[in-house]
């Protein structure tokens, strides 16, 4: 996009401030992934300034302007606002004029969303009949214990794969039915830890002492990374979540189509669908799966099939 005529060339004298080292400041006060895509949206911002001789820090409304309408040629609208709210968080942590406060920058935004229309891409729910193929495909061996008790307590608890890969060993107990109270302490919606409670099936609480039976004590995340045929005192990541449900999904049998289709969000939609299709009333679902807004629960569950298990 040519860049409009009043937007000056950097002068000679301009100097980037050090903006890396100032978003080193919101360590421990936002979750690691959301500093990474910081750090790589101010950045992809910057070289696209540097590349046409543009101040970036500060950086003119007409500069930002531009920059936004450029990345939405291939970005959804989701991902142009989050490279707007990282320009934004890069000023105000420089104390700089903030241009993205400007009267054109919300008609930027807003045309950005008009050009794209299309809806909210959703993964699909992991909802119980796969579930049930997919924790009866695991090998017999270590990854198989614990990838059976990982897929069946992520659909129990409702779980984020964010929510999944925290869990501590110590956030689980045993009830006197046979099934784990968990208390999940870090997610999406809970910034700040407070946690909520939620309850496992006597299946998954049987996956789970298996597991741990092999595992040992010693190791403090629930779910660990295995390195030749041990265990290792390390979180799974989160992609490692997603891995496992598509790896699950296509050995047992899924159509390709299916499988590139769930993410590591299918056990929580999953479980989302089916709780509607049994009956349960949308207050009783936000309640387990620890959701704020009715608007995103309901794009979870507008793809449930309208039949009922037992």
């Amino acid at each position: 996009m040519p860049i409009m005529g009043n937007m000056s060339l950097i002068l000679s004298n301009y100097k980037l401030p050090d903006w890396r080292a100032e978003f080193k400041r919101l360590e421990g006060a936002y979750a690691p992934a959301t500093l990474k895509s910081y750090v790589s949206d101010v950045r992809i911002f910057v070289e696209w300034c540097e590349a046409r001789g543009l101040a970036a820090l500060p950086g003119a409304v007409e500069t930002v302007c531009a920059f936004l309408e450029d990345e939405a040629v291939l970005l959804c609208p989701s991902s142009v606002r989050r490279r707007l709210y990282a320009i934004r968080k890069a000023h105000r942590l420089l104390g700089l004029p903030d241009p993205t406060w400007d009267e054109d920058i919300n008609i930027t935004i807003r045309r950005v969303r008009r050009s794209k229309l299309n809806r909210p891409r959703q993964a699909k729910g992991l909802t119980r009949d796969y579930l049930e193929r997919c924790i009866a495909v695991q090998a017999d061996d270590p990854w198989g214990l614990r990838n059976r008790a990982l897929i069946s307590l992520g659909y129990d608890l409702l779980t984020r794969r964010s929510e999944l890969v925290a869990l501590r060993s110590d956030d689980i107990a045993w009830r006197e039915d046979g099934t784990l109270r968990a208390i999940i302490r870090r997610g999406k919606a809970d910034p700040f830890g407070m946690g909520r409670i939620a309850y496992s099936s006597r299946r998954s609480a049987n996956l789970i002492k298996d597991w741990l039976d092999w595992r040992g004590p010693d190791i403090t995340p629930l779910f660990c990374g295995i390195y030749q045929g041990k265990p290792i005192d390390r979180a799974l990541g989160t992609t490692k979540v997603k891995l496992i449900i598509k790896g699950a999904a296509a050995a047992a049998g899924v159509p390709p189509e299916d499988v590139a289709a769930f993410s590591g969000h299918s056990l929580r939609v999953g479980a989302a669908q089916d709780l509607l299709c049994a009956g349960f009333d949308t207050a009783a679902i936000m309640r387990a799966g620890g959701w704020k807004s009715v608007n995103v629960l309901g794009r979870y569950l507008e793809f449930a099939e309208h039949n009922v298990w037992v």
